[in-house]
């Protein structure tokens, strides 16, 4: 699995030790000692996690949140201290962070704590990269087709679907080939799986935070 490990600490020893620990297992690592460091450094388009010292001089891990959340990153983020307690805790995690672990935690925890944010980001990644190439498909239907898509993917049949259009099924059949062509859809299920993450049906949606 690629990722970039984005490491925020003041602590030089941490930073070094936790860049090791990344590295030994394949994963690439960037480190910075200090929030502006990072929210100027930081570029990646790609799967990655950004582990936060939660107790830094000048900007705190969760002052550090709420300013990665003002400029739109979007990113896991793990708060790592030394000093937990419960009310850090809930608010970082109100503030979005995936984790709070107490240093020092097993290396094999962070490990896992790691590769499985950056999964989750790569998955959300993909998710919305499809959301994204299906509103330029759906840009492409006309108002007939959206109809019968709504229809179709709510379980009417081609029969039902014209009676409520006032059409022939012939031309329900039409305009649902057409739909599974301008949509690249290769089965029912999939027609019915983009209509609910296009919002057209309701349905259980991934979690890419967009809207069609």
């Amino acid at each position: 699995m690629k990722g970039i490990v984005y490491i925020v600490d003041d602590d030089a020893g941490v930073r070094d030790s936790v860049c090791y620990l990344m590295e030994s297992v394949g994963l690439k690592t960037r480190l910075y000692a200090s929030a502006p460091e990072f929210l100027e450094g930081y570029d990646h388009t790609g799967p990655a996690c950004l582990l936060l010292d939660l107790r830094m001089p000048g900007y705190s891990g969760l002052e550090t949140q709420e300013l990665i959340r003002a400029r739109g990153i979007d990113i896991p983020v793990i708060i790592m201290t030394g000093h937990g307690d419960v009310p850090a805790a809930v608010r970082a995690m109100k503030l979005g962070a995936l984790d709070f672990l107490e240093k020092p935690c097993s290396d094999q925890a962070l490990i896992d704590k790691v590769q499985g944010a950056i999964e989750s980001d790569a998955y959300n990644r993909s998710e919305l990269e499809e959301v994204k190439m299906l509103r330029t498909s759906l840009s492409r239907l006309s108002d007939r087709e959206r109809e019968v898509m709504a229809l179709v993917a709510s379980g009417k049949s081609n029969r039902e679907t014209a009676q409520l259009l006032s059409v022939s099924p012939k031309t329900i059949e039409t305009h649902r080939a057409n739909l599974m062509r301008k949509l690249d859809a290769e089965s029912l299920a999939d027609l019915v799986r983009l209509a609910i993450l296009a919002g057209v049906v309701e349905g259980r949606k991934p979690n890419s935070g967009m809207q069609l």
